[in-house]
């Protein structure tokens, strides 16, 4: 039986059962003995494991299993929650995400078992339950074997290294020449920048000595920095083990060389397996109640799976919507004025076939109005459905920070507000990659360290705020830190050091103009490329993501009290008031969102600096952008002595477009030509008027 068609079901429940695993880890980070949270972690473990298991995804059904069995020693009393725990917890979820990355691009789980995961998570229940039943003699040989193990390999990962039949032919070999056979695994320290080149020495040092059987991540993973602050080995010498851990601990930046013989952890797994396969002959014979999210897929599943077996995996990509929750309420309002669109056709088609005149017209001008009321509350409940809240995508960055908090060593706390802000879901759907960045970019280039912060009467803890507000017809996040803010000599210094600007323009140049540089493609002020930033591909990035959208991104900074990042995205991208305006013979929306004001403008009154046209507005001097020569379009009127200008904005700055008429404000709906027309960025869309004519919408951001 082929349960293909509950993969939908089961993606959509999985992420939602990750993202409370996730945030109840966090909680459980800072309180421990939280019984309410312990509660809800091995509810969300037992939910996954049922729906794994129903999917027929064996590995997924095996770590959370794992991870079940782990609280219910905690919920029992035999064991506390430690830090590494937590840690070991977070490694469980990533590889769990990773799983249902794998479901959601081929339907299968992939064929990672994340042995060394489980091995650990086993341990640590073993390590402090111990095997205390006189009936669980397998888990009692397990315990024995990894106190085999010596002192020295305690915390070590090597011993999760699985062996092919191929390799175990050469550990014969190797035993026949009276080589030992010892795991290795090499912890690099937390400040260390070339970790590629680090691990290169570790390797020259160990090839003097004897020879490297297999590395875990794979050597090519090592050469291209894929691998945290450790990796693990299998080496053959005839050295001590005292005389190896010496050799690689000699290479500057390794914090700690574990070094141990390599049979025992051969014989844990051994025993692993077997006591998998015995545990697979019982069935779960757990009577712990299923939590209603599962209830509800074996409920949908159960009818056709009496003797069902697991899914037939296809290689094809599952067919997965992308899906809005609706709530119900919303739903009948839609339903209500879908019926009054269809009582206002069923008027207008009365109307037609009336013979009066008189009463026609009356009539017709009533229905008119009355189509266009129920046309806008239509266009307003739909908006309603489309929006979705902010905190589908904010809710997984307290986890990115906590990680970063430990890969940078600086103590950082994440502060979010108006998650409950609500965003088109196509705006949602783009909006997470240029958050992380900005996130990131806080956390690494914003926040001192520990040490500065101290010395400078900062807290130690360091503040990365993300706030979401609705401002008017837009949203605004805004990404700020309690940082260093950003140098501004240092900007201007690397930009004519890179050729971005020439010296003269940076003596005219304002500090906020300097740090709009940063915004430029491959700009970077980094001294040292991380793999959290500083490759220069951040703020570049972000700013095309969001100028794509139909929004803007601006940066305010003092320097010592750091810096802050404003993003404003439209409500919607798929209706807009418009500005409908004339230039030559052709017909051009200006998005109403952008207008400021509009003027009359004496041809007399414009101003030259710097050989650009510019009007003196109210105390502000506005730059002139005439929009025919722009567009290459005859104006209508050359030697008019006054000049229509509407006045455009982009975050701060102001610029006037030169128009020939206007026609007037007009709500209308945004249509795509990329792909059809190799397009300037000036021209935001197409919109189809009332006569059928095409008007092109201009890009404000752009062109200011």
């Amino acid at each position: 039986m082929d349960v293909s068609q509950y993969l939908e079901i089961f993606i959509d429940e999985t992420k939602e059962h990750l993202q409370s695993l996730s945030d109840q880890l966090m909680i459980l980070e800072q309180e421990p003995e939280n019984m309410d949270t312990i509660n809800e972690i091995f509810r969300a473990a037992h939910s996954l494991k049922g729906m794994a298991g129903t999917m027929g995804y064996k590995r997924m059904q095996r770590l959370t299993h794992d991870m079940e069995n782990v609280f219910q020693e905690i919920r029992s009393g035999n064991m506390t929650v430690k830090p590494e725990l937590v840690d070991v917890l977070f490694r469980g979820l990533d590889a769990l995400e990773k799983y249902l990355a794998s479901i959601l691009e081929t339907s299968d789980e992939g064929t990672e078992d994340n042995e060394e995961i489980i091995n650990t998570l086993n341990a640590i229940a073993n390590g402090e339950t111990g095997a205390k039943q006189q009936d669980e003699p397998a888990a009692a040989q397990i315990q024995n074997a990894v106190e085999e193990v010596s002192a020295a390999s305690e915390g070590a990962k090597y011993t999760g290294i699985t062996i092919t039949d191929y390799e175990k032919n050469t550990f014969e070999k190797a035993k026949s020449q009276n080589q030992n056979i010892f795991g290795i695994t090499v912890y690099l320290q937390e400040t260390c920048i070339l970790k590629a080149a680090r691990a290169f020495l570790v390797f020259k040092a160990l090839e003097e000595l004897g020879e490297v059987i297999k590395a875990v991540p794979d050597v090519q993973d090592i050469e291209d920095e894929k691998f945290e602050l450790d990796f693990s080995l299998v080496y053959f010498t005839k050295e001590s083990i005292e005389k190896v851990k010496a050799a690689i601990e000699n290479v500057s930046e390794v914090k700690e060389a574990v070094v141990g013989p390599f049979e025992a952890s051969e014989k844990i797994q051994e025993m692993e397996k077997k006591q998998e396969a015995e545990a697979a002959k019982s069935e779960d014979k757990s009577e712990t109640p299923k939590p209603a999210a599962t209830q509800q897929t074996a409920a949908k599943v159960a009818e056709k799976l009496s003797d069902a077996k697991p899914a037939a995996k296809k290689a094809a990509k599952p067919a997965v919507g992308r899906t809005v929750r609706v709530d119900i309420e919303k739903l009948d309002v839609l339903m209500n004025l879908v019926s009054e669109l269809i009582i206002a056709k069923n008027g207008l088609v009365s109307i037609s076939s009336n013979d009066s005149e008189t009463k026609n017209e009356a009539g017709f001008n009533e229905q008119i109005e009355y189509l266009e009321s129920v046309t806008t509350n239509l266009h307003e409940s739909v908006m309603k459905v489309r929006m979705v809240p902010i905190e589908s995508v904010v809710n997984r960055f307290p986890r990115m920070i906590r990680d970063l908090s430990k890969k940078l060593g600086k103590k950082m706390e994440l502060h979010m507000t108006g998650e409950e802000t609500e965003l088109d879901r196509t705006v949602i759907d783009e909006i997470g990659d240029p958050l992380q960045h900005l996130l990131r970019n806080s956390a690494d280039h914003g926040l001192e360290s520990n040490e500065e912060r101290i010395a400078l009467g900062k807290p130690e803890v360091g503040n990365i705020y993300l706030d979401a507000y609705q401002d008017g017809n837009n949203v605004n996040i805004e990404v700020r830190d309690d940082g260093a803010g950003i140098n501004v000599d240092k900007v201007r210094n690397k930009a004519i050091e890179k050729g971005t600007i020439t010296p003269e323009q940076a003596e005219n140049m304002t500090d906020k103009e300097i740090i709009d540089l940063l915004f430029r493609p491959s700009f970077s002020t980094a001294e040292q490329i991380t793999d959290v930033s500083g490759r220069g591909v951040g703020l570049d990035v972000v700013k095309t993501k969001i100028e794509g959208l139909g929004g803007n991104i601006e940066c305010k900074s003092v320097i010592g009290e750091g810096s802050s990042f404003i993003i404003r995205l439209p409500l919607t991208l798929a209706i807009i008031q418009a500005l409908m305006v004339e230039l030559g013979t052709e017909k051009y929306a200006i998005p109403l969102g952008n207008i400021q004001t509009i003027e009359d403008v004496l041809v007399s009154d414009i101003k030259h600096v710097q050989t650009k046209e510019v009007i003196n507005l109210r105390g502000s001097v506005i730059p002139l952008i005439r929009l025919d020569q722009i567009l290459d379009i005859e104006p209508s009127n050359p030697d008019a002595e006054n000049l229509t200008v509407v006045i455009v904005n982009k975050g701060d700055k102001l610029a006037g477009l030169v128009v020939d008429n206007l026609i007037g404000q007009q709500e209308i709906v945004i249509k795509s030509i990329g792909n059809y027309i190799n397009c300037s960025k000036m021209i935001g869309g197409a919109t189809i008027l009332g006569d059928g004519e095409i008007a092109l919408i201009l890009e404000v951001n752009t062109l200011v």
